[in-house]
């Protein structure tokens, strides 16, 4: 069934992306709504370019945490009947609601040398206050910052830690700068070498995939957590998360210092609440570079 449909898909004249498409509708199959034994191929989006828009584009278990997805429903007891099936179910699902911040460092000195050389400028240092300051002035119980251990996102976390006294703080190298994937349309100004793109690529999804996840079934209350990165991280991790084509990354922009709000709901439905803010910053502080 799935390899027929692969070719329907190939005879439609889909391109681009079509090699990878066409194989992830063979291998991949669309997520069960209840106990089929057999599961449905997934069908191609419509931004893949097919003669006609198509159901399903959007994957309820894209986090592989839908609770149907964690039971296997064929192992449980039969004679305990449903009740028993929806208290396995409510065991794993999520409850709470994560907000995530996702902020990108400061202006900084792209002459250095070295990566340790890349430090904040004056007004770098400016615009990491002015977000600090936003930060704090939301009034939000924010649990923790995690941030990329490259030297211009450490110093942009000190500067904003001095704004959230209190905030458990976590350095990690999968939130480093980076190639996640080439860029479609491609650009003539930017071109890194193939193999950055398997290197930096296979990180940063590690990166999207350990952190950007509906919330775990013991957490009880909403949260909000920052994470100090990146321009080309946090514009994957859009992408991946709002389940838009991950190639589109590069069309995105980010101004130094700027905000980016998700919001990841229990059902696993995720919303952007801001891409990129920076209307807290006075205009002749804002920069891109």
């Amino acid at each position: 069934m799935a390899f027929r449909q692969a070719l329907q898909l190939a005879a439609c004249g889909l391109a681009g992306g079509s090699a990878a498409v066409l194989f992830s509708a063979v291998a991949v199959g669309k997520p069960r709504t209840s106990g089929d034994s057999e599961p449905r191929a997934a069908e191609a989006p419509a931004w893949a370019g097919g003669a006609r828009p198509c159901r399903g584009v959007w994957d309820p278990n894209w986090d592989r945490r839908e609770p149907l997805s964690l039971v296997n429903l064929r192992k449980r007891n039969v004679e305990s009947g449903e009740e028993e099936q929806a208290s396995r179910l409510d065991h794993y699902r999520a409850k709470a609601t994560r907000h995530i911040f996702l902020i990108r460092h400061s202006q900084y000195h792209m002459d250095g040398c070295l990566e340790k050389d890349r430090t904040l400028t004056p007004l770098g240092r400016e615009q990491a206050e002015l977000t600090g300051l936003r930060l704090a002035s939301l009034g939000l119980k924010f649990s923790k910052i995690i941030h990329s251990s490259m030297t211009r996102a450490v110093e942009t976390t000190d500067i904003i830690s001095k704004h959230l006294p209190g905030v458990s703080r976590v350095s990690t190298d999968l939130l480093r700068e980076g190639a996640p994937i080439e860029p479609d349309p491609p650009v003539s100004h930017w071109k890194p070498e193939a193999v950055q793109y398997y290197e930096d690529g296979a990180r940063i999804e590690a990166a999207f995939r350990n952190y950007i996840h509906r919330a775990d079934a013991k957490q009880e209350e909403d949260s909000y957590e920052i994470f100090i990165c990146h321009a080309n991280v946090i514009r994957y991790i859009v992408c991946r998360a709002l389940q838009f084509p991950p190639e589109g990354w590069l069309r995105l922009s980010l101004n130094n210092g700027s905000i980016t709000h998700l919001v990841i709901r229990p059902d696993g439905r995720v919303a952007l609440r801001t891409l990129g803010d920076t209307g807290f910053m006075p205009p002749n502080k804002i920069t891109r570079s």
